[in-house]
């Protein structure tokens, strides 16, 4: 998990709560800047997963040189 997927997660959270907060107190504004901050959680949190799917292909890219290393240098 990295800090992009943390603040997204807290940002969506926060956001639900405003969002709660505002409609039971009638206040219209409230709810929209609880949507926003949820909107941006979210996209903060895409950003993290994209982020570790990048990190997850480069390190299977790695292994699988390291692999062909190995065999080229023991022969196989």
């Amino acid at each position: 998990m990295n800090k992009h997927q943390i603040k997204g997660m807290t940002n969506r959270a926060t956001g639900e709560i405003k969002q709660q907060v505002g409609r039971l107190t009638g206040d219209s504004s409230t709810v929209a800047r609880g949507q926003a901050t949820e909107a941006k959680g979210r996209l903060q949190q895409g950003l993290g997963d994209a982020k570790e799917a990048v990190r997850h292909k480069e390190r299977k890219v790695e292994e699988r040189e390291i692999d062909r290393e190995v065999s080229r240098r023991s022969g196989r």
